[in-house]
């Protein structure tokens, strides 16, 4: 009895043992908050930066990013499942309306400009364009629908048809072109709808026919950026971080973060630190106008 008790022991003991070793370990990581992210395609680029700073800034603290449009942000912050969501559009009566039926308050953050830019071939030789003409060419009944019916020999495009690139509904982006651009009118029919900025800019660069729209950041040599007015006797403006800023640029837009409720914990500091010098430096940095004019190493 006394070696079967020895035994017992030793056994009770290394259990013990592992069991303190697996919990040393692990310690930090179960103490670690873990803050979902998820939404814009526009943002997500500075939001994985953010997220990557933000672990010297706070190395308790993790940041999860997913992208998917600012539709599957919206949707998964109804649902309950993020603790933020992305936007490049406010969010609709209808979803605030279901947010608060699954007993979500969500609370607006506005974290950064953006110059919601026209794309086209490095190769087109239109410069300006206006609001109208965009509309003619995205918008339902709109009659545009060759480079020459806006006045130039696009001569990289043998068939003279304008290609439409947009976006795909769930896309903060489209939404917001939309409202901006069409006005009330619908998208024409037609268009090769794409799942993401990158998409975009990668379409138009290689296609000379092409036309699309995008956020300045995802902008390449590959990509020229005509000035935009919003009437033929108006300024014509080109899109910047400086012309998104003081909003002179007709496509500026606000960029967005939802919280279920006013945010608290670390979620709260995590917000502080985005819309500090130091976040909102990143977002500069990465082609988006900061939310205060600011001074950036």
């Amino acid at each position: 009895m006394k070696i079967l008790s020895s035994r017992s022991s030793f056994v009770l003991a290394v259990v013990v043992a592992i069991s303190l070793l697996f919990a040393g370990c692990g310690g930090g990581s179960s103490s670690r908050a873990v803050i979902q992210n998820k939404g814009s395609d526009t943002l997500v680029n500075v939001a994985q930066a953010w997220a990557e700073h933000y672990k010297i800034v706070n190395p308790n603290v993790a940041i999860a990013i997913s992208g998917g449009g600012s539709g599957t942000g919206i949707s998964a912050l109804i649902n309950g499942t993020v603790d933020i969501a992305n936007s490049s559009r406010r969010l609709k009566e209808k979803e605030i309306e279901m947010a608060h039926t699954h007993g979500v308050d969500p609370v607006e953050h506005i974290v950064g400009y953006d110059a919601l830019a026209i794309f086209l071939h490095a190769d087109n030789p239109l410069d300006a364009m206006t609001i109208e003409q965009l509309r003619d060419i995205y918008g339902e009944g709109g009659k545009i629908e060759s480079w020459s019916q806006l006045g130039v020999e696009n001569t990289k495009c043998e068939s003279d048809e304008i290609v439409r690139i947009s976006r795909q509904n769930n896309s903060g982006t489209y939404a917001y072109f939309k409202k901006a651009v069409l006005g009330d009118a619908e998208y024409k029919l037609g268009s090769r709808d794409m799942h993401g900025s990158k998409d975009v800019e990668d379409i138009v660069g290689r296609t000379p026919c092409a036309i699309g729209y995008s956020g300045l950041a995802y902008a390449t040599d590959h990509i020229k950026l005509p000035c935009i007015r919003t009437a033929e006797s108006e300024e014509c403006v080109t899109p910047t971080v400086e012309s998104a800023a003081d909003r002179s640029y007709p496509i500026a837009r606000p960029l967005l973060m939802y919280t279920p409720g006013e945010p608290t914990g670390a979620v709260k500091e995590y917000l502080d630190w985005v819309l500090s010098d130091e976040g909102q430096c990143i977002l500069k940095k990465k082609g988006y106008a900061p939310v205060r004019q600011l001074t950036c190493p």
